[in-house]
């Protein structure tokens, strides 16, 4: 299995089988994180999970810690759907999954370990996918070298089980920002 972080541009050839020459996709499933970061794995772990049990319809990039690497490869398949999950500190208790809104995520100064503001990435997108979807899981400890928490690992689990009857949001309740950017 390649290390998390690597793009499909940077993974042997082997490992790029299903990348090589990129078709129309209807959904594409971008999982963003750091396997090494505690809670900051849940991406990559989705990642796995789709990669050891597909989903029919699905395409999975594990973006790593760079998903801005992506943009390209995400562009030449053009999805009608894009679902971005990453951990996001939301104020939630650990393991909560919501759907977080790209101007909220700008509001709230939602915090990232990547090398490029989620915002960004979701503006660069969107320009060329029609349904592009933010899903965050409320992380416990995001540091290096700790362990993914159960609740976060269930979350993850709970996602993945959402996927083949994937509607709209998923069937997650959308990040409600109250006054000063507290979350709900």
């Amino acid at each position: 299995m390649p290390e998390h972080g690597m793009s499909k541009y940077e993974m042997p050839e082997y490992a790029m089988s299903e990348h090589a020459a990129p078709s129309r996709a209807t959904n594409v499933l971008l999982c963003v994180g750091n396997c090494m970061m505690g809670d900051d794995g849940a991406g990559p772990l989705l990642a796995e999970l789709c990669a050891a049990n597909p989903v029919a319809g699905w395409e999975v990039i594990d973006g790593g810690a760079a998903p801005e690497n992506d943009i390209g490869f995400i562009r030449e398949l053009r999805p009608q759907r894009l679902v971005i999950v990453d951990a996001t500190e939301m104020g939630l208790p650990v393991g909560e999954i919501r759907v977080v809104d790209e101007n909220d995520i700008a509001e709230m100064f939602i915090m990232t370990t990547h090398n490029m503001p989620l915002t960004w990435l979701i503006q660069q997108l969107r320009e060329d996918v029609p349904d592009v979807t933010f899903i965050g899981i409320q992380p416990d400890v995001v540091a290096f070298y700790y362990p993914l928490s159960e609740k976060v690992k269930t979350a993850v689990a709970e996602i993945y089980a959402h996927l083949p009857n994937w509607q709209e949001d998923g069937g997650f309740m959308r990040l409600e920002v109250g006054v000063a950017g507290t979350c709900r």
